[in-house]
């Protein structure tokens, strides 16, 4: 009758953890035929079970105790041997974690040092031992989607969501501006073929990059000024700024990007939100626009008061595109339907700045009309000395 599992007495008395293995095995590495394993691999296993035992205290970091590695390894062993024997290894039981991993890997290395110790054993068995590790190793392996549920659930979920957009809006910073140095010639003469190509590049790393800051942002409420205070800007750079960017898109597109700029250009509020607001609503126009234009405007309602819009000549909103137009981490459309982006985030980190700086977003849509977004923001005017 097999032994118990080894455990720890007070009185440092030790018993095995391994029982008596079978002697014969049915599993064959080819399918031919059956193998018998001969004693002396099952004794290096048990010796290597054994000297885990004796040594994971020193090697496994942040284990909870000698119990729990006693546990793991015993566990380990019944699974090998089960799967040497030709029984699918019960592996529910093992936990699933970075001690059973480690404990595991102290086994094969014990195990592989000791069978070099021996006269050269039957390459068959030392492959059906091998194999029984390796197949419980394979059990062990960490559910990394499960891990990433769990931790986007746990309290610290939103911060792990900051921490992922901030890692990818680094390496687009550097994107971009290698293209503009590039798009430049500051690095060496461009063709137009190229220059409008890196654009493009641009244009693409510019819209990941705002996908990461439309992240961080909800992170933080999406209603975030930069510029906390007023501050005075030209109304006409903004929209210029708008349309370089999303020139690159529009020409691959062959769409035209109209702007419309009002004479008293200089006024008093936050021109990084506005910006942002713009871009994302011109990116989206030229997005569902194949044929037409995208006109951008900034009408005076009256002397204080300016109306920002932005039109395209798409296909319109359906109606049933409405309801959850701007809502964040919406469930995703069905392939062809009118969705501003996949998550949402864009429209929805739009209303929240239109709606700090004191407006409200609105939207007007219709099949043969295409979509316009707009909003009224108050805005003084600012003399060209103050803004100088």
């Amino acid at each position: 009758m097999a032994e118990s599992v080894l455990s720890a007495s007070s009185s440092g008395e030790r018993r095995r953890i391994v029982p008596d293995p079978a002697p014969r095995v049915a599993w064959d590495p080819a399918g031919a035929t059956a193998a018998s394993v001969a004693p002396a691999l099952w004794d290096a296993l048990r010796d290597s079970v054994l000297w885990a035992e004796t040594e994971w205290e020193r090697v496994v970091e942040h284990a909870a105790g000698v119990e729990e590695a006693i546990a793991h390894l015993a566990q380990l062993s019944a699974a090998i041997r089960q799967e040497a024997a030709g029984v699918p290894a019960n592996t529910g039981s093992i936990p699933r974690n970075a001690l059973s991993r480690r404990l595991l890997g102290l086994i094969r290395t014990a195990f592989l040092d000791r069978v070099r110790r021996l006269p050269p054993p039957d390459p068959v068995q030392l492959l059906t031992v091998l194999h029984a590790i390796e197949v419980v190793g394979q059990h062990l392996e960490a559910d990394w989607s499960q891990h990433f549920t769990d931790r986007l659930s746990s309290p610290d979920g939103l911060e792990l969501v900051v921490e992922v957009a901030h890692d990818l809006r680094s390496p687009l910073t550097s994107i971009l501006f290698l293209a503009e140095t590039l798009q430049r010639g500051r690095s060496g003469p461009v063709t137009p073929i190229q220059e409008r190509q890196l654009g493009l590049i641009y244009s693409a790393a510019f819209g990941l990059s705002s996908v990461a800051s439309d992240v961080i942002e909800l992170a933080r409420g999406g209603d975030r000024l930069v510029d906390l205070d007023p501050i005075p800007f030209s109304v006409s750079d903004i929209l210029e700024s708008v349309r370089d960017i999303v020139q690159p898109i529009a020409e691959e597109k062959n769409l035209t990007v109209r702007l419309t700029a009002p004479e008293a250009d200089f006024r008093i509020g936050h021109p990084v939100a506005l910006s942002r607001v713009l871009l994302n609503l011109t990116t989206n126009a030229l997005k569902f626009t194949a044929e037409g234009f995208v006109e951008v405007t900034a009408v005076p309602r009256t002397a204080r008061c300016l109306e920002f819009s932005v039109r395209d000549t798409g296909r319109g909103i359906p109606p049933q595109s409405m309801a959850t137009l701007f809502e964040p981490f919406r469930r995703r459309q069905k392939p062809g339907e009118y969705t501003f982006s996949g998550s949402g985030l864009g429209l929805s980190i739009c209303r929240k700045l239109v709606e700090a700086m004191g407006s409200v977003m609105q939207v007007e849509t219709a099949p043969g009309y295409g979509t316009r977004f707009y909003f009224v923001l108050d805005l003084p005017l600012a003399g060209e000395q103050q803004f100088g």
